[in-house]
């Protein structure tokens, strides 16, 4: 299907001035207008504009929690080939605020398809906006940061009103200093048996596992359990705010810190002492993304806003310890502080994009974490090896 034409604004039409056509927009806080066509919900939603550059996986990514507070713009431009099904979903209700597209969204031409996503994005209540230079927009992130946003897909005919669309980015207090994980994480504990998809059979259930893992759940995704529960374990999966005798009245194998939106040290407040409980218990402990920087955060060290964050299925990280290169898939904004980690806190991975820290371990102890995201197939299974780990290490501990 060809690209949504682009009403695009020129020297000779302010920005301002709706094209012909347009019934749906981006707008930053700065003023900068994206003019398109809509898709999904006629709403209207803000949050922190971002990209990712991943070419697949666009259903997993819109469901992941923690693009909570997000408006995603997709890099790659021919989105919705697959459509939409029920089983390629990381939570039931999406928590990013909205979509943005070059391209119209394309009719699905896959057997597993079972509805449009246009029609999904619509169940959600979650606008699109096609037709956008997102050549443009990344290299206005990429230069300027991840802005505030609003998107709009209007109804027919209804006005849009730029300057009070800008008002309202600018009045979004941002990313920084907000705790999401709140609004993401489940409302009272659960039990976890799925593991991960087979071909021919679909999910399969783990119905003799050898282990017991507690996973904090700050906006978990569905196939990080998937991965646990393959690996041979039962999983009790408690809210965000669960303290340390909450988990250790569960009496686990091991204690899994998951993914998750938002600042590190706004849902630090709460969750670095629980943390620092399991910590003091010596049970193994495994943190993924939000995860690893809140335990970073409770060994004594910091994290902070980065200028875009990493986003996307070919990051390639390098495991210091073995010289070895993994492709992963990465979703964040903030990030730990290297040069904040005590003695005693041991770098394990870093990005070869940016030399970010991708990884540390405690000495002595069976606790490590890892930014990205071990259980996504970009590589496609270059780090997997990190949940058989986290199995050995709850194997010594019994």
């Amino acid at each position: 299907m060809r690209p949504a034409a682009t009403p695009a604004a020129t020297s000779s039409v302010p920005a301002s001035v709706r094209p012909p056509g347009a019934n749906a927009a981006l707008v930053l806080a700065d003023g900068s207008v994206f003019w398109g066509s809509g898709a999904g919900a006629q709403t209207t939603a803000t949050g922190e504009v971002c990209f990712n550059t991943s070419i697949t996986g666009y259903q997993e990514i819109l469901t992941d929690p923690s693009y909570a507070g997000q408006i995603i713009a997709f890099t790659f431009p021919h989105v919705g080939n697959v459509g939409t099904n029920p089983e390629d979903i990381e939570t039931t209700a999406p928590a990013a605020r909205g979509l943005v597209l070059k391209a119209r969204i394309t009719d699905p031409a896959s057997w597993r398809a079972e509805r449009h996503l246009d029609a999904w994005l619509k169940s959600h209540d979650l606008p699109a906006v096609t037709g956008v230079d997102t050549r443009r927009l990344t290299r206005r992130i990429r230069d300027g940061g991840a802005p505030a946003g609003v998107i709009v897909h209007a109804q027919d005919g209804a006005a849009i009103d730029v300057a009070a669309l800008a008002a309202q980015a600018r009045a979004w207090p941002g990313l920084e200093g907000m705790d999401l994980a709140k609004d993401v994480t489940c409302g009272q504990s659960y039990s976890w048996d799925e593991t991960t998809w087979g071909w021919g059979r679909g999910y399969g259930r783990q119905a003799n596992p050898r282990f017991h893992v507690v996973a904090l759940d700050y906006g978990a995704k569905r196939n990080i359990l998937r991965c646990l529960a393959e690996m041979g374990c039962r999983v009790t999966v408690l809210p965000a705010t669960a303290t340390a005798e909450d988990v250790l009245a569960r009496k686990p194998d091991g204690v899994f810190l998951s993914n998750g939106p938002g600042d590190p040290a706004a849902t630090g407040r709460y969750a670095v002492p629980a943390i620092r409980g399991v910590l003091a218990s010596g049970l193994p402990l495994f943190g993924i993304c939000l995860g690893h920087q809140m335990l970073a955060l409770a060994l004594g060290g910091r994290t902070y806003k980065m200028h875009l964050g990493h986003r996307g299925a070919n990051h390639p990280v390098k495991d210091l310890a073995t010289g070895k290169v993994e492709i992963t898939s990465q979703n964040h904004g903030f990030a730990v502080e290297r040069a904040s980690l005590p003695q005693g806190v041991v770098e394990t991975h870093v990005s070869l994009f940016d030399g970010t820290c991708e990884g540390l371990r405690l000495e002595g102890k069976p606790v490590f974490s890892v930014q990205y995201h071990p259980e996504a197939s970009p590589g496609p299974q270059d780090s997997r090896y990190l949940f058989q780990r986290f199995i050995e290490m709850m194997e010594r501990g019994r």
